[in-house]
């Protein structure tokens, strides 16, 4: 009741709170910089997304093939599935759970070879976003919402979708139990110990802690100026956090007039609404435009953007050590995924149809990192 009240009093008093249209601002360890654009490209493919890795072996989707990528980043189809993937998870064992854009998963190797679950009523998974092996018989599932589909995430986003859930699943025995509902857009999962897991909730812009056994839920890290995806263990220690997209005022508004959003989604083709992208440039019909490109073409680095690259390094509380950029002027943007494979990360780059390399993967600052943000000033 106290948050209903709360919720009322900070909508009447002209926009506090979660009603507020201000963005934080990138400063600290999400103090913009180029970094990303100047790492080393391994492959291409168009869109990579949903990249996995144990150490040794990683895999990574682009619509509905999965690859397979070696140490040396050579990228080999593994099999097709029948729609896009849109969420991948490897078990202890090497056996991957894959997610559909037409709802439910399936298993691939392992003792649950050929499973399918998420896609009855008994436990229906329609927008698998996330998952992770708790074990080899016990899944972890992010849905990301009741009414879209997993491909439809903008339209949630304007739609104010707070449908989304996380499902642990009994692969042995098919049971399944929600450990948490009413999720604005869960997309990211991680293994976090001590019988946890943590959830990126991209809507409400943080990431929340979760028990296996759905007894407790705490917000681990809150406010962020972008919307956090998909979130995997480092191997010193810590976590890689992709976000996907940058939170703007522009947006914030929209978000918060129900006639204008209405009007838009029914008029207007989705590729040019007011929402966030994982490239931009590529239209002029596109929003933004005019603040994008200043004078005599040059894209300002600090210009308002739709699309935008980051990835953040976060310590074992879950709080932002250092981050890379691809900004406003760049073409490393939406970044989905990233994993470490032989002593690097990679790091899928959507918005350029790229699979970068990283080799620093500690929790320190990289020296060249800090070099670029005072250059780039």
């Amino acid at each position: 009741m106290k948050g209903v009240l709360r919720s009322i009093v900070q909508r009447l008093t002209g926009g506090s709170g979660e009603y507020s249209i201000t963005v934080p601002v990138m400063d600290g360890a999400l103090k913009p910089n180029n970094y990303l654009d100047r790492l080393p490209a391994v492959g291409t493919l168009e869109e990579p997304d949903n990249l996995v890795s144990d150490g040794v072996t990683a895999y990574l989707t682009s619509g509905p093939t999965l690859y397979r990528v070696d140490q040396l980043g050579a990228m080999t189809a593994t099999a097709r599935e029948t729609a896009p993937v849109t969420c991948l998870a490897l078990s202890p064992s090497g056996a991957l759970a894959i997610g559909l854009a037409t709802g439910g998963l399936r298993i691939l190797g392992g003792r649950h070879d050929g499973k399918v679950f998420g896609i009855d009523d008994k436990v229906r998974i329609g927008a698998p976003t996330a998952a992770v092996f708790a074990d080899d018989d016990t899944l972890v599932v992010c849905n990301g919402s009741a009414v879209n589909p997993a491909t439809e995430w903008r339209r949630d986003l304007l739609g104010l979708g707070r449908t989304g859930s996380v499902v642990k699943v009994d692969l042995a025995s098919g049971a399944a139990s929600t450990m948490a509902d009413r999720l604005a857009w869960p997309s990211g999962i991680s293994l976090a110990g001590g019988g946890t897991v943590v959830v990126s909730e991209a809507w409400h812009h943080r990431l929340i802690g979760l028990r296996l056994d759905g007894t407790a839920e705490r917000v681990a890290l809150a406010d962020l100026p972008a919307y956090p995806g998909r979130i995997a263990a480092a191997a010193g220690g810590g976590y890689w956090l992709s976000l996907f997209a940058v939170r703007s005022q522009l947006q914030e508004f929209v978000l918060r007039e129900p006639r204008y959003r209405r009007e838009m989604m029914a008029s207007i083709d989705p590729k040019y609404w007011i929402a966030p992208s994982l490239s931009s440039g590529k239209s002029f019909k596109e929003p933004l435009q005019a603040g994008g490109v200043i004078r005599l073409g040059i894209h300002k680095p600090w210009a308002p953007t739709r699309s935008y690259g980051l990835v953040a390094r976060l310590d074992e509380q879950l709080q932002p050590v250092w981050s890379a950029h691809s900004r406003a002027d760049g073409e490393r943007h939406g970044i989905t995924s990233v994993a470490e494979l032989a002593g690097r990360a990679l790091i899928t780059a959507r918005g350029s149809n790229e699979l970068l390399a990283m080799d620093h993967t500690e929790l320190e600052e990289p020296l060249d990192l800090h070099i670029q943000t005072e250059a780039a000033q």
